[in-house]
């Protein structure tokens, strides 16, 4: 029987809740909100102000940027948590060893022999157009064999249910820094509630992410890992710094790196020291002026001629964006199919490709029904919400897209599921959208899935946008070790 916090909540008609169903908390939550839900909304709300003063005396924050200035920011957060099965994750896992391991294989092929464009199962066209297909990295191989070793696949469940992968991030996701504070606050304020869900943890992320960089190393014994960050301005900062400390490992910025014949090295008190792996967050075009721009002062000179020589591993490889080009994403069920001889196990969303003439057809046709996304954008940016957009901003897009249509796919809107949310302005829970960022780790020895990640939210009434540069917040992912009777 649900308690006092959620006697007044309504799901959102249409959607599927994550929680609720008929009133009734499901089944495998109910111990979990039987815990959460005795608390009056007034004793939610100083819980809720506790968390906030935590979060803000721990300083986790990420940046906006104005004027060429970063801005700090708490990250918004509602104590509610995401609840999610044991089954349901255990397929969940399942599906996303498969995607990545597909995935890796693209890349190896598309940056060597090219066998699956000459198959015809990726348009070649689509692929060596591509703004992320990087010419020169053919014939490279990585050191140690991986190319996308953090991963953050953005997913939603459609209103039956039903994962679907929306895209996938393979250059430098960033979030999982707010998953752990995340549960350090639930930890603090829920410990009873957490107990009796038996949820699994999520605090040894960072040593299987430093396992996994030396994993890759291009010597076996005592390699020196390195997380290269652009610097405090960039809007992941916090993470970088959070991410160095808990690995035990140095954080650099460019200057403090330079290369010597084909090996780099960072600088120290003690002289030069021998880097074996960035973990780097550093945007790839930025990473080396000799290769890509060449004003760019957030690079190291030479660090790609290290990287080609087999001195040094980068994670994640540059040249990964032409996995996770938005116009790459409808063929990732053909290349499970045509490397793995397998069907997939999650479902994507249907894309339309613009760049093919009946596509963008039917595109610049139905705008008024479907989302626009630009194929280099990220963070809800470059984005056409053709449902809720005037006639005006359809018209725009509608130019945009047929002037340069490799630039743009589209979607069919979605109904996102949906979560009980703390209102604070209101003083209760209402349900708002959803969607959830697992973070997959690939060492020498395969995939690794994180049995949590970041569920992010879009807070205002009615949206269904959960960036946090658009005024999203995230929540707590609990993954129950057991579905409880």
């Amino acid at each position: 029987m649900t308690q006092a916090l959620f006697n007044a909540y309504q799901p959102i008609a249409g959607a599927y809740d994550k929680l609720f169903v008929d009133g009734q908390p499901r089944p495998p939550f109910r111990r979990a909100l039987e815990q959460l839900g005795a608390q009056t909304p007034s004793d939610f709300a100083r819980s809720q102000a506790l968390a906030e003063r935590a979060l803000l005396h721990q300083g986790v924050t990420f940046s906006v940027y104005s004027d060429s200035r970063g801005t700090e920011k708490i990250f918004p957060f509602c104590l509610i948590p995401r609840l999610i099965a044991a089954a349901d994750f255990a397929r969940l896992e399942r599906g996303l060893v498969q995607r990545l391991t597909a995935l890796g294989l693209f890349l190896d092929d598309v940056y060597g022999e090219q066998r699956i464009l000459d198959a015809n199962v990726v348009p070649r066209e689509l692929v060596l157009g591509a703004a992320g297909y990087r010419a020169m990295l053919r014939g490279v191989k990585p050191a140690g064999g991986v190319r996308i070793h953090i991963a953050g696949v953005d997913l939603i469940r459609d209103p039956e249910g039903t994962w679907r992968v929306l895209e996938d991030n393979l250059r430098t996701p960033s979030g999982v820094s707010y998953v752990i504070e995340n549960r350090v606050i639930s930890k603090r304020v829920f410990p009873r509630a957490l107990d009796a869900a038996r949820v699994h943890r999520v605090d040894h992320y960072p040593t299987r992410l430093a396992e996994m960089l030396r994993s890759v190393a291009p010597v076996d014994s005592d390699p020196t890992a390195v997380v290269l960050t652009p610097g405090p301005y960039n809007s992941a900062y916090f993470e970088h710094t959070f991410l160095a400390r808990t690995m035990g490992l140095e954080l650099v910025q460019a200057p403090d790196l330079f290369v010597d014949k084909d090996q780099v090295f960072v600088r120290t008190t003690r002289g030069p020291r021998r880097v074996h792996v960035i973990y780097r967050r550093t945007d790839e075009a930025f990473l080396d002026p000799e290769v890509f721009r060449p004003d760019s002062v957030l690079g190291v000179p030479g660090l790609m001629r290290a990287y080609a020589a087999g001195n040094v591993a980068i994670a994640n490889a540059p040249g990964n964006g032409i996995a996770d080009d938005k116009a790459i994403y409808p063929f990732v069920p053909d290349m499970i199919r045509y490397y793995l001889a397998e069907e997939p196990i999650l479902e994507q969303v249907p894309t339309y490709v613009c760049l093919r003439d009946e596509d963008r057809a039917y595109v610049v046709d139905h705008l008024d029904q479907l989302v626009v996304k630009a194929v280099d954008e990220a963070g809800g940016y470059g984005m056409l919400m053709g449902p809720q957009a005037t006639s005006a901003e359809r018209a725009e897009f509608r130019t945009r897209i047929l002037a340069d249509p490799r630039r743009y796919i589209a979607q069919p809107r979605v109904e996102l599921s949906a979560c009980p949310t703390w209102i604070a302005d209101r003083g209760h829970v209402a349900p708002r959208r959803v969607d959830l960022r697992p973070y997959i780790l690939t060492s020498r020895e395969g995939p690794w899935v994180l049995p949590g990640g970041l569920t992010r939210v879009a807070l205002v009434d009615g949206s269904y946008v959960v960036n946090s540069s658009q005024g999203g917040g995230s929540k707590d992912t609990w993954v129950l070790k057991g579905d409880a009777p």
